[in-house]
């Protein structure tokens, strides 16, 4: 549920309570005498709750900052919602309580442009005896219902005392309205339940109190929670992002049940994105498989059992292929949308693969892999056969949807690829860092395939390739210009895209970049014109569609420095990791110690703290796992052949990292590091 500062959702605006796609409520306007409250404090509680504490403006009979006025949200199932006002007057006090409801059932991509008027077709009821509100809308294949009912309304006495008496509720239109002689030193309550209908499944509320998670937490999802490593550092900065993202990472989990496995996975955002996505998910896996691999093993699962099968341009569909996105709401579920899935992504094919040997790699889980081996090789199929549209060896994207998306790389706004001079290149486009992805999904698919499936030529020929890619790589995406970097990609024509942007930190973590040129990248990553001081900016300010505020041409993306930080230290530069991470950690520190989406590219110097992205999500999942990143980078930990190891190189500011219980090869170690010492051991 998104609301404003004081818990209110106003008719038109982007808020309301949304499921599957679908928003159920659009309208939640609470106000005293005709007139909005005003905010003393509000906040989130748990990922599930929230509370709003606010107070009446100065009204003809009634003096400002009389009444103390409180809501408690709990989002779950449905919604619950709590509204006390307590009169700290010594006068009784009169007054009309006003709470408006709507339910315009948008789907969520019109809420974030342009809503159709549905008015017609949704059915409006009330029922006086029972305090309900009924919404209904439906049409052929698509059944959507809000039911909103006041539980009790009651006078107690004090502001926890014994109840005094009930408290009569009218309806108005859509309104609930309460008529209120309200005592000194008395408190009056009500309770709101907010139930949902999408076709054939009710859901209601399963929250009313403050942290009720671990009664509700269920399956795979109760296993990570209980599973997730300890973390100390002598760093309180460190402790609190790393505590802020295990709580986020909960609040956005999917969980179900596909052919009889259960799975959790982290979805990609909060509030636009909270559904199934290819690049995204696989990245906050590869993030945090370490900590939890219930979302790596999930995540491939469900991606793997949605791999595309057929030729469908509706949805760029293409046989082996890991989908984009996954949408329910009613324009997909009627064929508007290709969203059902959609696969318009040409990076979550290899990312895929790159996920699969991660999970491998951690958990020895080898049956696993094993049964999807298939998976595998359907998608190394599509990466050499749909992905290389011209066999020139490079894996390219071009929509061939009416409502498909332009870029279809990570940066996939309409101007995320673009020419050093601003000008937008032609399709198809072949961004640099997805043959990164390809080149070291092919060595990983050749370590499976020589140690777990005994198919030692099959890994030869896959190592075969990744060299040949490498060479051809390196002689055409490399510019000698600026004195020396890699550009974004190739266009439709095969020219270079020469734009100095943060994929060359991908090309890092990838391993495709010869020594001798990693110093150059790493250089062009940390010079002014890239590293603003709080992280990697997605594109150089010496570019001509610099913006700082650029969706993904000049702001700063957690989850892309975390990724840049990887590459550093892969490539030797730990203090230039170390860098980034701090810079990072330093920036979590300003928004309650939790990264959003993407920040505003502005140099440090300038206002001395990060300004957000003006529409980020947060939550959003890669940015959350993007802490786990700089600390696996700063311990150098990685797990391989059953064995943990780390080669530490701590900040100083950090100090001591402990981690307690962390996951590998189905068991538990504790990981302990301080500079440049450390020691791994098994759990005792």
């Amino acid at each position: 549920m998104f609301s404003d500062a004081l818990g209110d959702v106003p008719p038109g605006s982007a808020g309301g309570l949304l499921h599957d796609d679908t928003r159920f409520i659009s309208s939640w306007l609470l106000t005293l005498d005709g007139q909005r409250l005003s905010l003393l404090k509000s906040r989130v509680v748990d990922y599930y709750s929230a509370g709003f504490f606010t107070t009446n403006a100065d009204l003809p009979d009634l003096r400002a900052n009389t009444l103390s006025i409180r809501r408690f949200r709990f989002v779950g199932g449905g919604v619950h919602e709590q509204i006390a006002i307590y009169n700290a007057s010594l006068e009784k006090v009169r007054f009309e309580l006003r709470l408006a409801a709507g339910a315009d059932f948008a789907d969520l991509f019109e809420v974030k442009s342009r809503v159709r008027d549905r008015s017609a077709q949704i059915d409006v009821e009330h029922d006086p005896d029972e305090a309900l509100l009924h919404f209904h809308y439906e049409r052929e294949g698509f059944l959507a219902e809000t039911n909103v009912q006041v539980t009790h309304s009651r006078m107690i006495q004090g502001m926890e005392g014994d109840e005094v008496g009930p408290v009569p509720v009218t309806i108005e239109g859509d309104d609930y309205v309460w008529q209120i002689d309200l005592l000194p030193r008395h408190t009056f309550t009500t309770i709101l339940r907010v139930t949902v209908r999408v076709n054939d499944k009710v859901l209601q509320p399963m929250h009313q109190e403050f942290g009720e998670e671990r009664e509700h937490s269920e399956g795979a999802l109760s296993m990570w929670l209980d599973e997730v490593p300890r973390f100390q550092s002598d760093s309180s900065l460190l402790r609190s992002v790393l505590d802020k993202s295990i709580l986020d990472l909960a609040a956005l989990r999917i969980t179900g049940e596909l052919g009889n496995e259960p799975y959790v996975l982290p979805a990609a955002g909060l509030p636009w994105f909270m559904t199934l996505f290819g690049r995204d998910t696989l990245i906050t896996s590869l993030q945090t498989v370490w900590v939890g691999s219930e979302l790596a093993r999930g995540a491939l699962h469900l991606l793997g059992g949605l791999q595309g099968t057929e030729v469908n341009d509706f949805k760029d569909e293409e046989p082996g292929k890991i989908l984009h996105e996954v949408r329910n709401g009613e324009l997909t579920v009627l064929g508007e949308k290709p969203h059902s899935p959609y696969y318009g992504t040409a990076d979550a094919t290899p990312l895929f693969l790159v996920l699969m040997s991660e999970y491998w790699r951690y958990t020895a889980d080898d049956d696993f892999v094993r049964a999807r081996w298939d998976k595998v090789m359907a998608a190394l199929e599509w990466v050499d056969r749909f992905g290389d549209r011209d066999g020139d060896g490079y894996v390219e994207y071009q929509t061939r949807s009416s409502q498909g998306l332009g870029n279809q790389c990570w940066k996939d706004s309409w101007d995320g690829v673009q020419f050093a001079d601003g000008r937008i290149p032609y399709l198809p486009i072949a961004t640099a860092e997805i043959q990164g992805y390809v080149y070291d999904a092919k060595l990983r698919v050749a370590e499976i395939a020589e140690g777990l499936m005994d198919d030692a030529p099959f890994a030869e020929r896959l190592r075969k390739e990744a060299d040949q890619l490498r060479d051809a790589f390196n002689n055409d995406f490399w510019s000698d210009a600026r004195g020396g970097y890699y550009v974004i990609g190739l266009d439709g024509d095969k020219r270079q895209i020469d734009s100095m942007t943060s994929n060359m930190g991908h090309l890092l973590w990838s391993g495709i970049v010869p020594e001798d040129r990693a110093k150059i990248v790493a250089g062009h990553l940390m010079s002014e014109d890239m590293f603003s001081g709080w992280g990697v900016r997605t594109m150089s300010q010496t570019d001509s569609g610099y913006n700082p505020i650029g969706y993904h041409v000049g702001t700063i993306w957690p989850h892309d420095n975390a990724i840049v930080a990887m590459g550093l230290a892969k490539a030797g530069f730990r203090d230039e990791a170390n860098q980034i991470a701090m810079a990072q950690l330093e920036a979590a520190g300003f928004s309650e110690h939790r990264l959003p989406e993407a920040f505003a590219g502005f140099d440090r110097n300038l206002g001395r703290f990060p300004v957000p992205y003006p529409t980020a999500c947060s939550p959003q999942a890669w940015a959350t796992g993007a802490p786990f990143v700089f600390v696996k980078a700063m311990l150098g930990l990685d797990a391989r052949d059953g064995k943990v190891t780390i080669d530490p190189r701590v900040p100083e500011s950090i100090g001591r990292v402990f981690i307690h219980g962390m996951h590998a090869f189905d068991t538990h170690w504790d990981v302990e590091a301080t500079g440049t010492n450390g020691d791994v051991r098994l759990t005792s």
